[in-house]
């Protein structure tokens, strides 16, 4: 019994330590924590996708970051946009199901990416739900 509880144990934390999205994304949904990874700022919100994609939008318009390009369909979307620095900003919007949103913020160019706006940018969006 205590093996194989062990090796439960052990897969999990291979999930974990792995990046492994659907254990790390209900974890999130819950929690509203993100994650980080290559320079792209993730965070799932428990509200429909058209709703995000419209609070992202205003979200962008509020922090004065102009969007350049927008493409969507009825599941994803992504804004390209910039910085009055003329800094690139993407924000790529996800449906996961009906009322849970993936949004993925990455800011700066590669190799110089910039959290704290990617954060600032998610938070902005968190305070108009």
């Amino acid at each position: 019994m205590m093996r194989k509880n062990a090796i439960v144990l052990l897969f999990f934390c291979g999930l974990v330590i792995s990046g492994c999205e659907l254990l790390v994304g209900g974890a999130v949904v819950g929690s509203g924590m993100y994650s980080y990874f290559k320079g792209e700022l993730k965070r799932t919100y428990a509200e429909p996708y058209d709703k995000i994609l419209n609070l992202s939008i205003e979200a962008l318009d509020s922090l004065q970051i102009k969007i350049t390009e927008k493409t969507a369909d009825k599941i994803s979307a992504r804004l390209d946009a910039k910085r009055n620095d003329e800094t690139p900003v993407v924000v790529t919007i996800t449906s996961i199901a009906p009322k849970i949103t993936e949004v993925s913020v990455r800011s700066g160019v590669f190799g110089v990416w910039d959290k704290k706006v990617s954060e600032l940018i998610h938070a902005s969006i968190a305070q108009r739900l």
